[in-house]
C-alpha cells in the first residue's frame, strides 16, 4: 500500500511504522509540542475549544460534524466525572485508514484524547478498537505504556495539575459498534445495540456520565491544527471544509492505499495517485465514502472535488473516505448482492424495519442476480428502501438502503437486463478479466 503525507502529516511516518512509531520518534517529529504548549501558556479549555471551532476541523468518522461544536455541547458545570472516547471501531467496508494511524502514528491518536479531555474536563478516556485488528490494539496499548511513563497520561500530566487516564478496549468485530452509543453499551459490557437519542451522549453518554467519542482521524488531527495553528489548517482545505483528509482507495486501481490529500483535491487527481485504473481499463463507478455511500457513475464522479459539499451535491456522502473503485468488468448486480449481504448480516436486530428489512433486500437482489429476478422487483426495492429510511433507532438501515437506491439510480438498466435475460449484461469472460474484489473488501 502507499501511503502519501501532505500538510497535516497524520501518517507522515510512511509504510516504515514499524520502525518509528515509538514515542521517542513521535517526540523528535514534534510530538507532545502542542500538549506542553497548552499547559506552558496556560490556554484554557475555552479557548483551546475556540481555536478547534476556528479550524474548521470536522469529524472524520464519516458524519463530518464539526469538531470544537462538538466539544462545546459538554456541560461545563457538571462535577461527577465526563469521559472521552476514540471510536476505532472501523468497520465500514473499504475504510482502513484508522488501523494505519495506530499502527504508524498511535502517539498522535493519544496526544489529541488527552487534548480534548482537557477542553471537555474529561478525566478518563476509552479508545474502542475493532477486535479484527489485534496487532493494532496490541501497539496501542504499548504506545500508552509509553506515554504513561513519559507523564503524557495519568496523574498531574506534565506538573500541569491535570489527570486524565486512558485506557484500550477492544471489540468483537460488530460492524454495529460502530455506532457510537451501541459502542458506549460495548464498552459497558451489554449487548452492542444503539441507544435511543435523545438524550445525547454529551448529556448522558458512558456510564451514565457526560461523553465526547471522535473518530481515531480526528483525535490524530488535533495536535498538528494546535501545531499549524487554525487560520492555516482552514487554509489548507477549502470553506466548510478545512484541512486534509485520509481517503482509503481500494478497487480497480495500480496502488490501493491510504491517501492524505487537502480536501477539495479533484477526484481525479487522487485516481493518478493511485496509479490510475488497473490494467487500463476504464473506470465504470465509484463508491466516495465507504459501502453505505450511493454508488456515483464515472461521468459524475470524475468532474466531482473531494470534500463533503461537493460529493453531497453529486448526490453520495463523502463519509468515512472509503473510496471503492469499480471498473468496466464490474457487474453492478452482483456488487450490489454482495454489499445487501453485509448489511443483512450485520443488522444487530433490534429494529422490525431493519432486522427484516435488510434481509428481504439481499434476497431479492439475490433473486436478481440468479436469474429468478422479477420486473416488479426494481419498484420492490424502491418501495422496501423507503419504508426502512428514517424508521430505524440507528443508521444501519439507511446505510443498507442507500447503496440500493444509489445502484438502481444510476445503473437500472443491468439490472433491467438481468430481469429480462436471467444473466449479467457483463458477460462473464469480461467479469474474469477484473477481479472478484469485493469479497476481499466487505
Amino acid at each position: 500500500m502507499a501511503i502519501l503525507g501532505a500538510i497535516n502529516p497524520i501518517l507522515t511516518v510512511g509504510w516504515d511504522g514499524d520502525a518509528a512509531w515509538r514515542l521517542q520518534d513521535y517526540v523528535k517529529r514534534g510530538g507532545y509540542k502542542a500538549l506542553a504548549r497548552i499547559f506552558e501558556d496556560r490556554i484554557s479549555p475555552d479557548q483551546l475549544i475556540g481555536e478547534i471551532k476556528k479550524s474548521g476541523l470536522r469529524g472524520r468518522g464519516g458524519a463530518g460534524f464539526p469538531t470544537g461544536l462538538k466539544w462545546s455541547f459538554m456541560p461545563k458545570d457538571f462535577k461527577d466525572g465526563k469521559y472521552i472516547v476514540c471510536n476505532t471501531d472501523e468497520g465500514e467496508p473499504g475504510t482502513f485508514k484508522d488501523r494505519d494511524i495506530l499502527r504508524c502514528n498511535p502517539h498522535a491518536v493519544i496526544e489529541g484524547m488527552v487534548i480534548a479531555a482537557y477542553a471537555v474536563g474529561a478525566a478518563r478516556g476509552y479508545n474502542y478498537i475493532h477486535g479484527e485488528i489485534w496487532d493494532m490494539y496490541k501497539r496501542f496499548e504499548e504506545a500508552l505504556d509509553e506515554a504513561r511513563a513519559a507523564g503524557f497520561v495519568g496523574q498531574d500530566i506534565l506538573g500541569s495539575g491535570f489527570d486524565f487516564e486512558l485506557f484500550a478496549h477492544h471489540g468483537y468485530g460488530a460492524y454495529i459498534c460502530g455506532e457510537e452509543s451501541a459502542l458506549l453499551e460495548s464498552i459497558e459490557g451489554k449487548k452492542g445495540q444503539p441507544r435511543f437519542k435523545p438524550p445525547f451522549p454529551a448529556s448522558v453518554g458512558l456510564y451514565g456520565k457526560p461523553t465526547t467519542i471522535n473518530n481515531t482521524e480526528t483525535f490524530a488531527a488535533v495536535p498538528f491544527v494546535l501545531n499549524m495553528g487554525a487560520e492555516a489548517y482552514l487554509e489548507a482545505g477549502k470553506p466548510n471544509n478545512a484541512g486534509t483528509k485520509l481517503f482509503s482507495v481500494s478497487g480497480h486501481v495500480n496502488r490501493p492505499g491510504n491517501y492524505e490529500i487537502p480536501l477539495g483535491t479533484p477526484f481525479a487527481t487522487l485516481l493518478e495517485m493511485a496509479g490510475g485504473m488497473r490494467g487500463g481499463r476504464k473506470l465504470k463507478a465509484c463508491i466516495p465514502g465507504g459501502s453505505s455511500a450511493p454508488v456515483l457513475p464515472a461521468e459524475v464522479i470524475m468532474d466531482c472535488t473531494l470534500d463533503y459539499d461537493a460529493i453531497s451535491k453529486a448526490g453520495s456522502m463523502l463519509g468515512s473516505g472509503a473510496v471503492i473503485v469499480m471498473d468496466e468488468t464490474t457487474c453492478m448486480v452482483k456488487a450490489l448482492e454482495r454489499l445487501s449481504y453485509f448489511y443483512h448480516e450485520e443488522s444487530c436486530g433490534q429494529c422490525t424495519p431493519c432486522r427484516e428489512g435488510t434481509g428481504w433486500l439481499y434476497g431479492i437482489v439475490h433473486r436478481i442476480e440468479h436469474g429468478a429476478g422479477r420486473p416488479e422487483d426494481l419498484d420492490l426495492l424502491r418501495g422496501i428502501t423507503a419504508n426502512i429510511m428514517g424508521r430505524t433507532v440507528c443508521a444501519l438501515g439507511d446505510a443498507a438502503s442507500m447503496p440500493v437506491q444509489g445502484f438502481l439510480k444510476h445503473f437500472r438498466d443491468e439490472f433491467e437486463y438481468h430481469v429480462e435475460n436471467g444473466k449479467c449484461l457483463v458477460p462473464p469472460e469480461v467479469q474474469r478479466a477484473g477481479s472478484t474484489f469485493f469479497k476481499a473488501t466487505v
